[in-house]
């Protein structure tokens, strides 16, 4: 029984390509590893940290590297970045804005680290930075929202009140009402990222409020109010990933973030020559950074399709530009 159990823990390494000893071992073989600080929500957000964690596994598969990463729910993104660095990964990422401050007092403390930053802009040199331009592929999810809305109250539900967030918001809100400039939009704060039961409280009394489309940008804190409007019998959005199996029955689009295509194409830079050659990148619809996941649910008339692409096509030569004030 213990020989079963040694073998099967060894597979479930082997698998995640994620032990420590393993990262060491194969650094004397010229192998790439990574380390990776998720944000507080953790794995199985079914949004932000699982696309990032999709993206190195792929990398594992394609590119051969080794990837480790830790979870720090207490909030002590400090120590959990310090083992990360210990292990002398060729480079470690924070994941989300919260651990910002974090990483970048680790990295002063290891200027020879590099160090890569998901979703916050560093002026450090060790620190290579990603934002994206959430804002460009909400305003398309708005659209898709006003053009189904029967009541013409839209709802959404934000997770924090910082400058990520407010981009989800202000491109929803703009893209309903370039559709439709009298719609109405209900508004909510959950300042919280992990609590479902709390996303479905808020999601039901926007309900309440008239609202048949919920749009939330608030992790598993969305994933509760995605549940509530599959509840309730109406559509939702989804936000990073294609939320679609989380409720199929109400998820009409996903405002699709590609961290996971983000981090394999700089990892895949990392592998093939050596380094990444920018200190800062912001991925909107003309990188193909952000977009929408298939329509499903329910159909845009060939009308509506166009509409979508010409509004596409009018943010990526800018004009259309959306106001963040």
């Amino acid at each position: 029984m213990k020989k079963f159990m040694m073998i099967l823990l060894v597979m479930m390494l082997a698998a995640a390509g994620c032990s420590s000893s393993s990262a060491d071992q194969n650094k004397d073989e010229n192998l790439h590893t990574i380390g990776i600080l998720l944000s507080d929500t953790g794995l199985g957000d079914g949004s932000f940290n699982d696309s990032a964690f999709r993206g190195l596994e792929r990398a594992r598969d394609e590119l051969g590297i080794l990837f480790d990463y830790r979870e720090a729910p207490d909030g002590n993104f400090e120590e959990a970045l310090q083992e990360l660095v210990a292990q002398d990964h060729d480079l470690v990422i924070g994941l989300g804005f919260s651990i910002q401050e974090a990483l970048e007092k680790v990295a002063k403390e290891h200027p020879d680290q590099d160090f890569l930053m998901i979703d916050g802009f560093s002026e450090l040199d060790n620190i290579t930075s990603i934002t994206f331009k959430e804002h460009e592929g909400s305003f398309l999810v708005g659209m898709v929202a006003a053009m189904k809305s029967k009541t013409n109250t839209l709802g959404f539900i934000g997770g924090a009140d910082v400058p990520v967030i407010h981009r989800f918001e202000k491109g929803f809100e703009q893209g309903a009402k370039y559709v439709n400039p009298s719609i109405k939009i209900l508004k909510d704060n959950a300042n919280n990222f992990g609590d479902a039961a709390l996303g479905s409280s808020i999601a039901e009394k926007q309900i309440k409020a008239g609202a048949d489309f919920i749009y939330p940008a608030a992790g598993f804190t969305g994933v509760g109010a995605i549940q509530a409007a599959q509840k309730a019998g109406i559509y939702s959005g989804g936000v990073d990933s294609d939320q679609y199996f989380i409720a199929e029955e109400s998820v009409v689009t996903s405002m699709m973030k590609k961290i996971d295509n983000a981090v394999f194409d700089l990892t895949k830079e990392l592998v093939s020559e050596g380094n990444i050659s920018e200190s800062s990148f912001e991925l909107g619809l003309k990188e193909d950074g952000v977009g929408l996941a298939p329509v499903r649910v329910t159909e845009l008339t060939d009308d509506e399709k166009d509409m979508i692409k010409e509004a596409t096509d009018k943010i990526i030569s800018g004009e259309v530009t959306i106001k963040m004030n």
